[in-house]
């Protein structure tokens, strides 16, 4: 008796520590729980979004490109728009059912409009439900990239009342029908899965509750010890004790396995959704959220694109069970079986292609806001990126490079682009290659090239901004200049041909190089490179006469930052990647506003555009007036020595671009830069089109008539003129007919000052 009673109290003991040590193990645990649920429970990555398409009657788009857009933000083509991602096309028409969106100035609604096209451009929008005329809209825009910093996990956070309802109820369904009456553990559904099981002859249910689920992903391991479970169970009576079953619910939303990206785990149906259809979960049709549920079971197990027949077996088999409990209708259970898997290509989750691009903003990031910025979470990061110029921009260095190589007989040719929005400021794409989606070395942001004639409209800007006119007679006569070390320099033209003399404004236009030498060394070096460094320029430049053919060496978006000053006529603005930054509770943390500062005189800056339309009109750049007649453009063709780089830069009205062609060895291309780095941007206008440019002449410009002769003001009726833009104030007035003149009267002095007063130059 007495051994019996030792035993029993020895039992008792051992009870007691083991509740003791339980009751440590669960304060320990309890202590876990409460540091994952109320601190931060996951690291959001950065979410990077385009610029939002702006719609407006009259605007420069065009039918397709509309299409493209809507492709790009994974829209669907219905009969008839009734739910927000959907759109039809009728003919020459377009209607929208566009979805809600938080913009950066403000959230809204998902509305409706229709869009009549005409040629390259918007014609008209209205109101589809009453035809009322509508004057501006915005799309939503397309979801880039996400940036991670935690490399690992990758997610999109989703709120319970953003998931479909028939999620919800599928996924209980299938994997915890007890959910809301248990207190985190269900016997009863561990009983209930194994008679499922049986009768299916195969596994169709699990016994862990969606609590458990969530303590193993949240705290444990994979490993399947009797431990582990234990734990599992004991995490799970806590959070479900501690916390709402809707808290509980929404955390397993986002924190379940649901399929692998690359070297990244896809966590969540919010990021799943747009992992396997491209679309956000409140657009899900039924067969799409039932493969999700599916999914839960064995991501891996049933892959869709690689185990496809398997994970539609799964999905059926959720559709049914929905089917039965009377979730779903007959009519809706047998039109989603009947449906075939909807994937997108696997990893293409939103746009997602745009290496060039993304590593501006990268960079841009890094050096606006530090290092550790992206450890921020879920920041949403508004670009500047347009897919519609991004789209034109890869297709045209893809498609132009393939016919150069093939002209050239190169097949090593590489080219490299820029396009910015000049009037904001605003990088809309950036091609770093040949080859568009490849991460490697960008070129449009890393390969410094000499720049060629590329130099010489900031040249003419500085000579037009210290007394010389478009007019002005500059010497094209051979020359020799000797340098401190006795070397000497005897630059040429490209033809090899002297003119004796040429008016400055021919001189830019046909990219002559002996006038243009001339003409810096008369205002002089130093006023050149400084006029150089208030353009943008931020490198050290060398002060040597060959700066004035282009031995300056840029990367595309340098020489894109450098001529963004001439085609705002002198105002300078620093280009960025960047519209606005978000933080996770939608609070603005960045806003960018344009900054101009005047850097060059607007009269100056005015006549060397002035000038570089002239490049396009009859100039080196002519192929571009033939190819688009009767449309107004500015540019620039640069070629280097030996034909080894081709540039070209080039404005219409709205967008700026910068184009280089040439090879990563510095080779000969046999290319210049009318026939190579041109041809790339004619292409891209094919796609784009062209908006006329709108010079606007500052006050103080007036029209000249200069004399062919001398490049001096002067009488049109004695003499050979060209008529010129001219900054008024800075000339002398107008010559009158010389004395030996038939045509001068014997009153000539008092016609000379009658002409004055009609030309407005008597000041």
């Amino acid at each position: 008796m007495k051994q019996r009673r030792s035993w029993w109290g020895l039992l008792f003991k051992l009870a007691l520590v083991g509740a003791v040590l339980m009751g440590i193990f669960g304060i320990y645990l309890d202590g876990q729980v409460k540091e994952r649920f109320e601190g931060q429970k996951w690291a959001l990555p950065a979410l990077v979004y385009s610029r939002p398409l702006e719609l407006f009657p009259g605007q420069k788009l065009s039918h397709a490109q509309m299409l493209r857009e809507l492709q790009l933000l994974n829209y669907r083509k219905v009969a008839s728009p009734g739910r927000p991602g959907e759109y039809s096309v009728t003919n020459s028409r377009i209607e929208i059912h566009r979805r809600a969106f938080n913009f950066s100035d403000g959230a809204e609604a998902a509305r409706s409009i229709l869009l009549t096209f005409e040629g390259l451009r918007l014609k008209r929008m209205q109101n589809p439900s009453n035809g009322r005329e509508l004057g501006y809209a915005r799309m939503d825009p397309v979801l880039l990239d996400r940036l991670n910093v935690e490399k690992r996990e990758d997610r999109l956070l989703v709120r319970l009342d953003q998931v479909p309802p028939l999620l919800v109820t599928a996924l209980l369904t299938v994997e915890d029908r007890d959910f809301y009456q248990h207190d985190g553990v269900s016997p009863l559904a561990i009983l209930r899965a194994l008679v499922v099981n049986i009768k299916a002859g195969r596994t169709v249910q699990g016994g862990s509750t969606l609590t458990q689920q969530l303590a193993k992903n949240f705290f444990l391991t994979q490993d399947r010890s009797l431990w582990r479970k234990i734990q599992e169970a004991y995490m799970a009576l806590i959070i479900d004790f501690r916390y709402e079953k809707d808290e509980i619910l929404e955390a397993y939303l986002n924190e379940v396995y649901l399929g692998q990206n690359g070297a990244q785990g896809v966590y969540g149906f919010g990021l799943a959704s747009y992992f396997y259809f491209g679309l956000p979960l409140s657009e899900l049709n039924p067969d799409q959220i039932a493969l999700m549920v599916a999914l839960v079971k064995g991501p891996s197990y049933y892959d869709p694109w690689r185990n496809a027949e398997r994970a539609q077996e799964r999905r059926d088999l959720v559709l049914r069970l929905l089917a039965n409990e009377g979730h779903i209708d007959r009519q809706t259970y047998e039109r989603a079986s009947s449906t075939p898997l909807q994937l997108i290509e696997r990893g293409r989750m939103g746009y997602g292609r745009t290496p060039g691009f993304m590593g501006l903003l990268r960079q841009e990031l890094k050096e606006r806001f530090g290092a550790d910025f992206l450890r921020q979470n879920g920041l949403k990061i508004f670009s500047s990126l347009d897919p519609i110029a991004q789209h034109s921009a890869e297709q045209a260095v893809v498609e132009q490079l393939k016919q150069l190589r093939a002209n050239t007989k190169k097949s090593d040719l590489e080219a490299a682009m820029v396009v910015t929005n000049w009037r904001k400021g605003e990088v809309s794409a950036v091609v770093g290659g040949a080859d568009p989606s490849f991460a490697g070395f960008n070129r449009a942001l890393s390969a410094r090239r000499p720049i060629g004639s590329l130099i010489k409209p900031p040249v003419y800007a500085e000579a037009l901004a210290n007394g010389y006119t478009l007019g002005s007679a500059i010497k094209d006569e051979p020359i020799s200049l000797r340098s401190d070390s006795g070397q000497v320099w005897r630059p040429n033209n490209y033809d090899r041909q002297f003119r004796g003399q040429v008016m400055l404004v021919d001189a830019l236009a046909k990219s002559l190089n002996v006038p243009t030498v001339n003409l810096g060394m008369a205002i002089g070096l130093d006023k050149v490179i400084d006029g150089l460094k208030r353009m943008g320029v931020q490198q050290p430049i060398p002060a040597y006469p060959s700066l004035m053919l282009g031995t300056l060496e840029l990367t595309p978006f340098e020489v894109n930052q450098m001529y963004l000053t001439l085609a705002n006529q002198g105002l300078y603005q620093q280009l960025t990647s960047i519209r606005a930054i978000q933080d996770e509770q939608g609070e603005l943390l960045y806003q960018h506003g344009a900054k101009a500062v005047r850097v060059l005189e607007p009269e100056a800056g005015y006549l060397a555009l002035y000038g570089m339309t002239k490049v396009v009109g009859g100039g080196t750049a002519a192929h571009l007036a033939a190819r688009f007649p009767n449309r107004v453009m500015a540019g620039k063709t640069g070629t280097t020595n030996d034909l080894r780089d081709t540039w070209y830069a080039g404005l219409d009205n709205e967008e700026l671009v910068s184009v280089w062609v040439g090879r990563d060895d510095n080779g000969v291309t046999g290319l210049t830069g009318s026939s190579g780095a041109l041809r790339v941007y004619s292409r891209y206008l094919d796609g784009r089109g062209v908006d006329s440019l709108e010079l606007t002449a500052p006050a103080g410009i007036d029209q000249v008539n200069f004399a062919v002769s001398d490049g001096m003001p002067a009488d049109p009726r004695c003499e050979q003129t060209r008529l010129l833009p001219a900054k008024a104030a800075d000339l002398p007035g107008i010559r009158g007919c010389r004395p030996s003149s038939p045509t001068l009267p014997a009153a000539g002095e008092q016609i000379g000052d009658w002409l004055k007063d009609i030309f407005n130059f008597a000041r």
